[in-house]
């Protein structure tokens, strides 16, 4: 009985998951949108580089912020690092030296993380690598990935799970579909955040 229920807590854990498309943090926080405050108490960071974060960012890639932090951490500075910040991994584009990143990933979890591709949902990514690891892994290995929302039929919660998008952006999503092109996109969003948002929050959408 108690393995019954447990798996249909494990069911029931899928449908909700389905109704995000980018990973819940759980103590992982999102560079492009975290406060100084939040950026100052990380490991091995300092006020000159958070200063310098915050005037470079957004950082649209896992590469370009490692870029950025590569001549001032060695490689355990940044491993630790990569722990508590990151930027989001799009599953259907992130590239193997990126997924090599997340910590603990190892080339097993590279190869299982591309054999899956073109993920639809999170929920695929949950119902897949989780046949290789526990519930307590999965879950950390979905803070650092998403999946694109389909502009023109995501739903509102879909919209909701792209970091600080917030219920005025998810109107203004909505407002113009349906949605031609990114270009159109880029135009309409562009009437309410400048180049550097429009560009942070056109990562986490498609029109495929």
């Amino acid at each position: 009985m108690k393995r019954l229920a447990l798996a249909v807590a494990a069911v029931a854990m899928l449908g909700l998951v389905g109704h995000a498309q980018v990973g819940k943090p759980l103590d992982l926080i999102d560079p492009n949108i975290a406060s100084e405050k939040e950026l100052l108490a990380l490991p091995h960071v300092n006020a000159a580089i958070v200063k310098a974060l915050l005037d470079r960012r957004p950082f649209l890639t896992q590469t370009d912020f490692h870029a950025f932090l590569s001549p001032s951490l060695n490689k355990d500075q940044l491993a630790a690092l990569y722990g508590k910040t990151f930027v989001h991994l799009n599953l259907n584009t992130t590239t193997r030296d990126e997924i090599l990143m997340i910590p603990n990933a190892g080339n097993r979890m590279v190869r299982e993380f591309l054999e899956y591709r073109p993920y639809k949902a999170l929920a695929q990514f949950h119902r897949e690598i989780g046949k290789y690891v526990d519930d307590k892994e999965l879950a950390r290995l979905e803070q650092y990935v998403f999946v694109p929302v389909n502009l023109n039929t995501a739903s509102d919660a879909d919209i909701l799970s792209i970091p600080g998008a917030g219920n005025r952006m998810l109107r203004e999503f909505k407002e113009y579909r349906p949605y031609k092109s990114i270009d159109q996109f880029r135009r309409e969003i562009g009437k309410y955040v400048d180049k550097k948002e429009v560009a942070r929050l056109e990562r986490y959408v498609t029109l495929e």
